[in-house]
Formats: C-alpha cells, structure tokens, sequence
C-alpha cells in the first residue's frame, strides 16, 4: 500500500434509530492491515452477509436490514476502499477484497453464510463461492456485472459503465480539491438519441450545501445538512466522499481484473445460487446501460444449473428501490434451503 490513507478510517458513525433498536451495532475487524468497518445484528439465525457494490456503504441496507434480522445474523460490511474501512490506493483487485470478504467469513462469522452481493459485491460473493466454499452456504447475486465487467467488454463494448466509473476518477481523483456533489453530473442514456442529467444549476446548489456542511463539520463525511431533500441525493453524497478514487481507477485502468475469471468462477461453484436481476437497456452508442442482459443471466444458469432466477422490475441497486421483493427474494430462496433456515421471524 501506498500514498494516502482513508480520513474516516475507524470512524464510528451513529446508526440510524431503526437499526439501533433491532440490535444493530457497529465494529471492526483487521486482517493483514487492512481494517474492515462492518455492522452486525442479534444472534438469530443463519449468518447472512451483506455486501454492497462500488461507490456505495453498508448503509444501502438500511431500508432492508431490520426485516432480516428478524430471520438471519445479519453482517453488512464496507468493502476496503470505502466507508470505514482501510484505503489501499495500488492493491484493488478481486482477490484482494475477495480475500478480504474470505477473511471475515472465517474469523468473525466462523460458519458457512449466506453472502448477498449487490454489483461489483455480487462478483465478491462468487469469487468467494469459487475460492473456499467452505465458508459459504449460498451467495444472492444481486443483479451482478457478471461478464460484462471483463476486459475488453467492459472498456469496449459496454462502456457506458466503463465511462462512469472515468467520470468518478476525474470528478474525485484530486482528494485535496473534490466537488463530491459533481458525481451527479452525469448523462444517462434513456433512448439511443436521448439522455437525461441533473441540472447544472442545481448540482451548483448541492455543491454549495456540501461546502457549508463541511465547514460545519470537519473531519466527517460530506452531508448536505438539510432534511428535505431526499437519501437518494444525501447518500451517494456521503458514499463518494467516503471512496478511495483508486478503486474506481483500478477497474479503469485495468488493474483490478488480474486472472480473475467469472465463466471459472460460476463454473466452480457448487453452493446454492440466487440470480436477481434488475432492469436494463442497451444501446448501439453506449452499449450496455445495466450490470447485465439476458444472454449473460442465461450463460449464468447454463453454467451453474442450480442457480434460482428472479427477473425484479427495479433500478440496479434492488435492495434499496424495491426492499420489499429484495426481503421477500432472499427468505424465499433460504426456505428451499432446509438444511440452512433460521429461525421464523420474531413479533
């Protein structure tokens, strides 16, 4: 590891009073250096590790987590490179945040889970069903970039994610000088001719609210400080301001791929497998808009008939725009799973 290190790493953030009263509580974990900041509910039932995608925090959860830790022990983690936990600008690759998610199976777990990967987490949770088994009972695959974050498909064919992931570099590339709310400003593709982007003017306004927050509030992530506008502004805020750029600059670049194969991976996977998948376009001159289409979801089952598809009418982040049919996804897959489910919802 070199260069810089993360400003909130150890940070302990308040949890939202809803967790707190499930029993929620936040604490730490290290393995070779680097610190893991992750969230646990009560003993209850089968371990259920939550692990979400690039650019967000375990807090993406919120909305889903009280819910199953009625069923499940539930873990939400901050993958390295985000939140709380350690920054390792130079060392970002599948296998060394796969190796990460391994190292807290075995030693805060300590028994076969169930791992729910949202996006590039989704990836993490295959990479750990492939690499020790022994460690995992089932992985949810929520709507993952399953061979469409390879090299060169990712760069070349379905760059629209590829350009995103650019976008956050440059926007956030200059720690010393970082316009977090800038992250927003962004095209979104909606037909081959048109796209839809935030209004300038009122990107200029969040920027300005950023700025005030932090002169308020030093040393804490970025805020805007104001009640009435909603989580899906404030929390992307507040995740980018809490992101190593190297992270996103590794998938850029190339670095984070190394010899990781995903056609391998789902071909060595023997544990139960839950493919959700969200809403998704593709375009002649963006490629595709999503993590996934339906070739890659059906080369998935091909690969791995076990595997339990659920098509869900949702933006790519499933767990937080419909938390209902995410809930509902995952303790339905654990009842087919007789040797894994936990104990009946409480109240």
């Amino acid at each position: 590891m070199t260069g810089y290190l993360n400003p909130f790493e150890g940070q302990r953030e308040p949890l939202p009073s809803e967790l707190v009263g499930a029993g929620f509580r936040q604490e730490f974990a290290e393995f070779d250096g680097v610190l893991i900041s992750y969230v646990r509910g009560p003993e209850v039932g089968v371990p259920l590790l939550l692990v979400p995608g690039q650019m967000s925090l375990w807090s993406s959860y919120r909305l889903v987590m009280p819910k199953l830790a009625r069923r499940f022990t539930v873990y939400a983690v901050d993958v390295r490179g985000h939140g709380n936990s350690s920054w390792t600008p130079g060392d970002y690759s599948w296998d060394s945040a796969g190796t990460d998610v391994a190292h807290f199976l075995r030693q805060v777990v300590g028994r076969p889970a169930i791992v729910s990967g949202n996006s590039s987490g989704g990836i993490l949770a295959l990479w750990c069903a492939a690499r020790v088994p022994e460690q995992v009972a089932a992985i949810v695959l929520e709507d993952p970039p399953i061979f469409s974050a390879e090299l060169p498909r990712f760069r070349d064919r379905d760059r629209w994610v590829h350009s995103s992931l650019a976008h956050a570099v440059q926007v956030l590339g200059d720690l010393d000088h970082q316009r977090v709310a800038d992250i927003l400003r962004q095209e979104i593709p909606v037909s081959e001719t048109r796209t839809v982007r935030m209004p300038d003017r009122f990107i200029d306004f969040l920027d300005r609210l950023v700025t005030r927050h932090r002169r308020q509030h030093p040393g804490r992530p970025a805020g805007l400080g104001v009640r009435w506008l909603p989580r899906s502004l404030s929390e992307p805020i507040r995740a980018a301001s809490m992101f190593d750029p190297d992270f996103a600059r590794a998938f850029v670049d190339g670095r984070f791929y190394g010899d990781f194969s995903h056609e391998a991976a789902l071909r060595a996977t023997t544990v139960p497998v839950l493919l959700l998948h969200a809403n998704w376009n593709r375009y002649d001159r963006y490629g595709l808009v999503g993590a996934m289409d339906d070739d890659d979801a059906r080369r998935v089952r091909e690969l791995v008939p076990q595997t339990v598809y659920r098509r869900i009418d949702a933006r790519h982040v499933i767990h937080d725009d419909e938390p209902r049919e995410f809930i509902a996804a995952v303790t339905g897959f654990a009842d087919t799973l007789p040797s894994l489910i936990g104990s009946p919802p409480r109240g």
